[in-house]
């Protein structure tokens, strides 16, 4: 048999680290490209698809009685028609003007309306995909990364294809559902993998930030892509885009992972609940779900609030998002090295605090060139907090559990769809109550507030387990500690922890007189 090239070259590269980061990056771009494609498409489209054939007319007939000519004038689009019949020219059609930007002429209860659905169709994806996350969890245990990876890619398709000819809410409504099966499908199992493959904590950060480099460049290309393709083309475009990206990525998958392989693991792995009791873990979470709760809440209000006070075309409501997304990018490689020299609970403390400032500027913008400043430290923040949370997830693992990490961020990943469930569900509502501006504060307040507990994560300990099974996997590396000893500051590898938990010689070596 003829062994070509490039088949030689998969058969080499085939589970290495480079290609599997490669192949996790893609996955997670495209899962959040469909993520944001849908922010500045469906609020105008179902507002135009609500009014569509609510174009009511006011006729005022005209005082001529030689001619039956009526004045239409449509609520609709605010233009004014002349149509009748005259004696003279027989019927005739005319518009006799079409004044003013078409958004601003949108009515204002109606679109506080829209708050609360956008909110809750946007809130379905995060809500779906935090009931899957622990099961999907428990699968990646049993058998492996790679088939729940391939799984992902097939329902991500699927979402794709229903979100490019659906055409009511109740069709967007589980079509985006869908999309938070399959995207805790590819998160859960493409960023345990990661944390298998790159065991090393310094290496491991570096990797997680390449891969949310392209979750934040999905979010960088998905609602600008979105918007334009909306405005010029047409609804379904973007998403027949997407599908054919996520063929290729699936392709892609088949040549250098082996789904049709159960890999499971060979230590057993730490129960939920025995994670969820973990302080650590839990203030890790939690600054992760608030921090990321800034996008969720500002993805279904930003765009109606753009339409209400800012008379903002379908082009601008996308464009919006894309400060944010750019400074994210650039900070999710950029932090994910300088975290860990600079200390990543002092990284994810003032990216919080970077958060909340940001929100509290966000109401002060007049027009969409206001909205950068803001936007782009909301960007810059929240690349600080994700680079630095999700190693601090896998070296928790590691320092106080068992390194099995299918569990650790299924929790990570629940802890990301909390934030994109109760933001766009609750922010929606609160919009509509008491106006955008003021769920700004709130949000921000509620960032800079819960920012203190971050110092929690400075140095956690190894549990008592933990420690027990690393001496007895090296009980010949017993060091003597003397009092003026000095420590690191960030214990984050193995080796820094078996110093730690050393029995000094002069305890155990007294000869009483």
């Amino acid at each position: 048999m003829m062994d070509c090239g490039p088949c030689r070259w998969l058969n080499e590269k085939r589970g290495s680290r480079e290609v599997v980061l490669v192949v996790v990056s893609v996955a997670l771009l495209l899962d959040n490209m469909l993520f944001t494609v849908v922010v500045p498409i469906i609020p105008s489209f179902l507002y135009e698809k609500e009014h569509k054939n609510e174009n009511t007319s006011v006729v005022r007939i005209s005082p001529d009685p030689k001619s039956s000519f009526a004045s239409i004038h449509s609520l609709y689009d605010n233009s004014t028609f002349l149509s009748g019949h005259s004696p003279h020219h027989g019927i005739i059609n005319q518009t006799l003007e079409a004044p003013t930007n078409d958004s601003c002429n949108k009515e204002t209860s109606v679109l506080q309306e829209e708050n609360v659905q956008v909110g809750l169709l946007f809130a379905s994806k995060a809500i779906l995909q935090l009931l899957v996350n622990p099961i999907v969890g428990l699968i990646t245990n049993r058998v492996g990364y790679d088939m729940p990876m391939f799984c992902g890619f097939i329902i991500l398709f699927l979402s794709t294809i229903i979100f490019a000819f659906s055409g009511s809410y109740t069709l967007l409504f589980f079509a985006r559902s869908l999309q938070g099966v399959g995207s805790s499908f590819s998160t859960v199992a493409g960023l345990g993998m990661l944390a298998n493959v790159y065991t090393d904590d310094y290496e491991r950060g570096q990797a997680m930030g390449i891969a949310l480099g392209g979750l934040a460049l999905g979010v960088l290309t998905g609602a600008p892509f979105g918007s334009v393709m909306y405005e010029f083309v047409g609804k379904a475009s973007p998403f027949l885009v997407l599908a054919v990206l996520a063929l290729l990525d699936g392709a892609l998958q088949l040549c250098i992972l082996r789904p049709s392989k159960f890999t499971p693991g060979s230590i057993p792995h730490t129960p939920y609940l025995t994670l969820l009791s973990d302080p650590y873990i839990l203030v890790a979470a939690g600054a992760l779900c608030i921090a990321n709760m800034a996008i969720g809440v500002m993805e279904p209000t930003l765009p109606i609030w753009m339409m209400e006070t800012m008379c903002s075309p379908n082009w601008q409501l996308g464009l919006a998002f894309l400060p944010a997304s750019i400074s994210y990018l650039l900070c999710t490689n950029l932090f994910g090295t300088l975290a860990h020299k600079m200390g990543r609970w002092l990284c994810t403390l003032v990216g919080m605090i970077v958060v909340g400032v940001s929100l509290l500027c966000v109401p002060l913008a007049v027009n969409i060139y206001g909205l950068i400043g803001p936007n782009a430290g909301i960007g810059i923040a929240l690349g600080m907090v994700d680079a630095s949370i999700m190693p601090i997830m896998g070296h928790l693992v590691d320092l106080r559990h068992t390194s099995v990490y299918g569990g650790i961020y299924a929790i990570s990943d629940i802890a990301l769809c909390m934030g994109f469930a109760v933001g766009p569900s609750t922010g929606g509502a609160i919009a509509k109550a008491i106006g955008f501006p003021w769920l700004m504060v709130i949000t921000g307040i509620l960032n800079i507030l819960y920012a203190p507990l971050c110092f929690f994560l400075r140095s956690p300990p190894a549990r008592e387990e933990k420690m027990a099974i690393l001496t007895q996997e090296c009980p010949m590396q017993t060091k003597t500690y003397m009092a003026q000893s000095t420590t690191p500051d960030l214990p984050l590898s193995d080796h820094s922890s078996d110093e730690d938990i050393s029995i000094p010689h002069n305890r155990t070596m007294r000869i009483p007189r």
